[in-house]
């Protein structure tokens, strides 16, 4: 299906939905890179205007990805609730952007049409808004979760702690985990990058984080981010395993580059849940995303970077996860070029996924070599928690020394819960006020003037 739009004497004309969405897309280097983006900003404003105009219908007609040879496709129309759709079935693009921001679109009326929304729809209709339409409409949307706290809730703003080590050794992760607790983070779990991947070396790290959140009855949950391979045989071997961790995409060729299908996840939920740790809920999986991974592994089948990003939280819903994360700025500036482009592509991510119905966070990151610095990731991290986000990245200094790139610190989870009277997880702030951490009444953080009893014990032992 072809669709057009003419701006003063030049008509634009685009052959499909997948070329009218790349062309759409606000500036992506990506895109650029993939050669699928608008020619210049005219072209950008034509194609936005074409898609404003495109029936919702539309995108359950014409695919981006073919249905006979793309598993996430068929995954997608598996997915979708004819029912619910039928509510928002006579609406074009540009009504959905009207009645999201309308006072009709609550966060009940949004949450029953998650499986009416196809990522393609939901990637649509970001790309025909503002920055402070996608934080006003992802700020309706509630996706709570549980383990061995309640992540998402209303009011709440959790943490991952990554105390990553260059060599993965168990004193330095021992007192980054320390550090990190006392600044009230690891509510969202306590996930460490791993940097060699062999099984017993996987195994030590399980352990340590076990006896941690055991021996101090701490309401929160551990992952080692390894394949899920790794992670099915590690529970096979009877290991402590508490998150099975996977980075996805969205296209089934770029999953695959990843060693991974779908029936693979499945078999990783399975088991997982066949341990039953979790002691307030059984959401049991954690999974990463990036605009460009896609691209990266060559599997973009011409399609733009974020509406394929888009796509894999269709594969991400599908496993009740725990976590979502998008890793917005660290594939690199080959895919978004500097902070406006990650600023933006966050803020997406964000949206697109508390639409779908994903419990989503953000590693508001940048590498080294990206035009980008730690101003524009306040930037991104304020946009975000104002947004509704229910979880970001904590790890000593902003720095991760093992994996060498920049993101958000322990200390930048205490400024944004101050700026806007944000908590960690109920259990979790229970947990740090027994413990002689801190409490937290409002905008206030109260420090204890006793002396922490987990750090006496830790440091005792």
């Amino acid at each position: 299906m072809a669709y057009k739009h003419t701006v003063g004497q030049r008509s634009y004309q685009f052959k499909d939905l997948k070329t009218l969405l790349a062309k759409a897309s606000p500036r992506r280097s990506g895109d650029e890179l993939a050669g699928v983006a608008a020619s210049d900003a005219t072209e950008r404003v034509a194609a936005q205007m074409a898609l404003a105009d495109c029936l919702l219908t539309d995108f359950l007609e014409d695919f981006l990805l073919p249905y006979e040879t793309d598993e996430v496709t068929r995954l997608i129309m598996a997915q979708h609730d004819p029912q619910a759709f039928s509510k928002i079935s006579s609406f074009t693009v540009g009504d959905l952007r009207d009645w999201l921001l309308g006072e009709s679109a609550t966060t009940e009326t949004i949450s029953e049409l998650k499986y009416a929304f196809t990522p393609e729809m939901v990637a649509a209709v970001s790309k025909i808004m503002r920055v402070q339409d996608l934080i006003l409409v992802a700020k309706k949307c509630r996706v709570v979760t549980k383990f061995r706290n309640t992540i998402g809730l209303e009011g709440s703003l959790s943490t991952r702690l990554q105390p990553n080590h260059p060599t993965d050794d168990l004193l330095g992760i021992s007192a980054s985990i320390i550090d990190g607790l006392m600044y009230g983070n690891g509510d969202a779990v306590i996930g460490i990058n791993p940097a060699t991947d062999n099984i017993q070396n996987l195994s030590e790290l399980l352990k340590l984080l076990d006896h941690v959140i055991s021996e101090y009855q701490i309401p929160t949950q551990s992952c080692v981010l390894t394949h899920i391979t790794s992670a099915i045989q590690l529970i096979n071997k009877n290991v402590p395993v508490d998150l099975v961790f996977q980075s996805i995409t969205g296209s089934e060729k770029a999953n695959t580059s990843y060693g991974i299908n779908l029936a693979m996840l499945r078999e990783g939920y399975d088991a997982a849940t066949s341990l039953n740790r979790g002691t307030v809920g059984q959401n049991v999986m954690y999974f990463e995303t990036g605009q460009g991974s896609a691209l990266s592994s060559n599997a973009n089948f011409g399609a733009d970077q974020q509406t394929l990003e888009a796509r894999a939280y269709a594969v991400a819903r599908e496993f009740k996860p725990l976590l979502v994360n998008t890793v917005v700025g660290f594939i690199g500036p080959e895919y978004l070029f500097d902070g406006k482009q990650i600023i933006r592509a966050g803020l997406e991510d964000h949206f697109c996924g508390k639409l779908l119905g994903v419990p989503m966070g953000c590693d508001i990151c940048y590498t080294n070599h990206a035009d980008a610095d730690q101003d524009d990731m306040d930037t991104l991290l304020t946009l975000l928690a104002n947004a509704g986000i229910n979880f970001i990245m904590g790890i000593p200094g902003s720095d991760d020394v093992m994996l060498n790139y920049q993101t958000t610190s322990f200390h930048d989870a205490l400024y944004i819960r101050q700026l806007l009277g944000l908590s960690p997880a109920p259990e979790f702030a229970l947990w740090l006020s027994n413990n002689d951490i801190y409490t937290q009444s409002g905008n206030s953080i109260n420090w204890s003037d006793k002396p922490s009893a987990l750090l006496s014990g830790i440091m005792g032992n």
